[in-house]
């Protein structure tokens, strides 16, 4: 199945909902759709979920209950991945973690498991994050935008 940024499901978590024999056989993956960066990431991996692996949640807005360990603030400001046993992993854990549930990205997986990998990875994602404002409004400038712009 091939989706786009439009065919984003946007969650809105209830409280004490337990979630689906279905959802917990998938790795949850939280980011900020108001970010036209970031959307265009999702957008790409939501195309190629073929095997529906993953669910894509939008926490741009402030009240969501994302589950044990994560607010939404916290999970606009770094990538987040809840695995299917509930483990919360972020940064470079986590795009690892998605890439070994994604066609095509589970052969980089193995190699960003490479000791030492990980903690280069995720110095910088750091870097990253620094300029990821200005990174955002150039993917803007250059037609990206957000899954869940803010009114």
């Amino acid at each position: 199945m091939r989706r786009t940024v439009e065919d984003l499901i946007v969650l809105h978590a209830i409280q004490d909902q337990q979630p689906s024999p279905e959802q917990d056989e998938k790795h949850t993956v939280y980011f900020d759709g108001s970010c036209p960066l970031c959307s265009l990431e999702i957008s790409h991996y939501a195309a190629i979920d073929r095997d529906d692996n993953v669910e894509f949640v939008d926490v741009s807005g402030d009240q969501m209950n994302l589950g044990e360990n994560l607010s939404c603030h916290d999970a606009r400001r770094r990538f987040h991945v809840r695995l299917p046993d509930g483990t919360l992993v972020s940064g470079a854990r986590a795009f690892i973690a998605l890439w070994e549930a994604l066609p095509g990205w589970r052969r980089i997986a193995p190699i960003a498991r490479i000791p030492g990998v990980p903690t280069l990875m995720e110095g910088l994602y750091r870097v990253f994050l620094l300029i990821r404002p200005a990174l955002s409004r150039a993917a803007a400038v250059f037609g990206a935008r957000a899954a869940n712009a803010k009114s």
